[in-house]
């Protein structure tokens, strides 16, 4: 079949599928499958289960009351069904004419006037009706694409694709997976005498076949797209490390020796002649920043600028100010950039990157613009890297002669995830945090006792302890989020007589956040106010309490980060949840794994089961292509196999790694790039 010869409102409707090329119809498989095979009397079809009965039509009539519906009446020699259409077409009324027979597929209910059948699929029998010989498929769709019209788009490209293997004999038959053609001929039409809970599980052969080839092809694009990468040029950093030395011996903490290995890590891939790639995870209060600022030190002892890119304001700010305390004092000049400066500042900084004045350039997604020139860019630092594309990305790295890149994460990624969606980067994981750091209790609280959880932030003011109230996005709206934090900052204004509440949040001007930060850290503010724009980088050891309120609406990630920001300094530190009632079922698996574990880790992995890995780690924003058929957890021998025999195509036979990827994954240019 050719795309080209379908109108533009069928190739538009199959794009908003991702259905681009025909043989992305090939692999549009099924979302569960109806069986069609096996006639029953209407005696005999089971209450609340799809069965096939056929009958005739012995009246139809359009009723109005309750409301428009379509209601016929058709019989078997065991018995009578009541048709009930409230959305119906001409052509099923014509469908449904006295006299006709048809064949009903759907589920049998008690009505209040017999036995019925609501909204069922309807076919009139013809002289020449047999009966299906396999399970009919159900593909996901769009509106304006009928199942019919999908399943004849998919019937034509299974007939005019090319279906023969593109691995061979010597890699399958040791794996006992079967050829691709039958398998995903197979999947699109099932015989029924394969157990359903085979192709609901995707337990059967045909579906490990399929999902063996995508985890292949995702590890196979990924290794391409490192080698690539291994073949540009970028600056050997080696210097002898007197500047790191000085910033260590200025601070009045060591690092740990997690922070030791992993700096070892970075020094080994600042000193190759291709470009590094390294992931540093550590979590919440592991000491990155640290991490960062030392292999920034490395660059510019040898000569070269960095620039450290953060996605928030609050968060690049919480980073400049850091950094700028720890490398003035050795006379590194640190700028500061963010789309928010006024005119005359943004000029100064702009001329700090493009002179090279300023070794050190901080700021936020304002670094990517294309007036930011940089005299000689040799390190890029992402922190939160998961909250930036791959254009982003690379617009960074195009900033400079093949940078090396350090993107650093506070949200621990799972071993199967790392080893699937960042198996082209080199990761350095941070599994040890600072001495003296306190645990930190989690309370899970009612918001019904709202009153005790304000006399608790009284107490710990009282003890000399500051405390952070955040109120969280509520129904996906930015102004009732606003709202909702203007009106507990009043509320808890006037409850806690006496004692400094501020309040800061997102549509706040820079000076503004910047004032009452400042008035937080230096304890002139004792409660803090805040939207989620304090989820990560906000470092104030004295802080012992955090309050969430409606916890049930956040994501698990968000919660343990919001959690991080007590626990910083040598006093007992608490975080309560509110939470508002009913809870539903989501809500209470997160709530119990964020009260039951502090392990970052642990967190992430359990925050995959309960809801996909897609959605973790900014996986959608990274580029890297999604799993549409495997399950990193309930897969993970076969990706440990994927892992394995990628590496062995790529060194033997690539020519069919190549024609692989054709398959799969067609136009991944951007991968090879970033």
């Amino acid at each position: 079949m050719d795309f080209a010869t379908l109108t533009p409102a069928v190739t538009s409707r199959l794009a908003k599928l991702g259905l681009l090329r025909p043989f992305d119809l090939v692999l549009h498989l099924p979302l569960r499958y109806e069986d069609e095979t096996q006639l029953v009397s209407m005696r005999d079809a089971l209450f609340g289960a799809p069965s096939l009965v056929e009958g005739e039509v012995l009246s139809c009539d359009v009723q109005f009351r309750p409301r428009r519906q379509l209601v016929a009446r058709v019989a078997d020699d065991t018995g009578k069904l009541i048709v009930r259409l409230i959305h119906f077409y001409p052509s099923q009324a014509k469908q449904l004419t006295v006299g006709n027979r048809v064949r009903l597929y759907g589920e049998i209910r008690h009505g209040f006037w017999g036995d019925e059948m609501v909204h069922p699929k309807i076919k009139t029998v013809g002289e020449n009706n047999s009966l299906s010989e396999a399970l009919s498929p159900v593909y996901p769709t769009t509106a304006g694409m009928a199942q019919h019209q999908i399943a004849k788009l998919i019937h034509q490209a299974l007939a005019a694709s090319d279906l023969r293997d593109t691995l061979p004999p010597e890699i399958l038959e040791p794996l006992n997976l079967p050829a691709f053609a039958p398998s995903v001929k197979l999947l699109h039409a099932p015989t029924p005498d394969i157990p359903n809970i085979q192709l609901t599980e995707r337990t059967h052969p045909a579906w490990q076949r399929l999902k063996f080839d995508e985890l292949l092809a995702q590890q196979l694009s990924l290794r391409m797209a490192r080698a690539v990468r291994r073949e540009k040029n970028a600056p050997q950093i080696a210097p002898k490390g007197e500047l790191a030395r000085k910033l260590l011996a200025s601070l009045p903490f060591g690092l740990t020796g997690a922070q030791q290995r992993v700096l070892l890590e970075i020094e080994h891939d600042l000193a190759q002649p291709h470009p590094m790639q390294r992931l540093l995870q550590g979590d919440v209060g592991a000491g990155k920043t640290i991490v960062a600022a030392l292999a920034a030190c490395h660059a510019i002892e040898a000569g070269y600028q960095v620039a450290l890119l953060a996605p928030t304001e609050i968060l690049a700010e919480q980073h400049y100010r850091k950094l700028a305390t720890w490398l003035e004092p050795l006379n590194i000049r640190v700028a500061w950039l963010a789309g928010s400066l006024k005119a005359k500042a943004k000029r100064a900084a702009l001329e700090d990157a493009a002179l090279g004045t300023a070794p050190l350039i901080v700021g936020t997604h304002a670094l990517f613009q294309s007036q930011v020139e940089f005299a000689n860019l040799g390190l890029a630092i992402v922190d939160e890297q998961h909250r930036f594309g791959v254009a982003q990305r690379l617009a960074l790295r195009e900033k400079g002669n093949g940078p090396h890149q350090l993107m650093m994460s506070a949200t621990p990624i799972p071993r199967t995830l790392a080893m699937s969606f960042y198996a082209d980067l080199d990761v350095s994981v941070i599994d040890e945090l600072p001495p003296g750091r306190t645990p930190i209790v989690t309370k899970l609280i009612s918001d019904a006792r709202r009153d005790e959880v304000t006399e608790r932030i009284a107490a710990k003011v009282e003890e000399g302890r500051q405390v952070y109230w955040v109120c969280p996005l509520i129904e996906e709206s930015e102004a009732l989020q606003l709202q909702t934090a203007v009106d507990t900052h009043a509320q808890l204004t006037e409850e806690l007589n006496g004692i400094a509440v501020g309040l800061i949040h997102g549509r706040m001007k820079p000076d503004e956040k910047a004032a009452v930060m400042d008035g937080f850290i230096k304890n002139e503010i004792q409660v803090l106010v805040a939207t989620t724009v304090i989820e990560v980088g906000v470092d104030v050891p004295n802080a012992s309490l955090m309050v969430i309120e409606h916890a049930e609406r956040m994501g698990l990630a968000q919660l343990h980060q919001l959690r991080g920001r007590v626990g910083r300094g040598a006093h007992a530190s608490l975080c309560v949840l509110l939470y508002s009632t009913p809870l539903g079922e989501l809500a209470k698996s997160r709530l119990r794994v964020i009260y039951e574990n502090t392990d970052g880790f642990e967190i992430a992995r359990q925050d995959m089961e309960l809801r996909g890995p897609g959605e973790l780690a900014g996986v959608r924003q990274s580029g890297v292509p999604m799993l549409r058929f495997a399950d990193l957890e309930k897969d993970a021998d076969l990706l440990d196999v994927a892992r394995e025999t990628a590496e062995h195509l790529l060194a033997t036979q690539p020519a069919v790694a190549i024609a692989h990827l054709d398959r799969w994954l067609p136009g991944r240019e951007m991968l090879l790039k970033v």
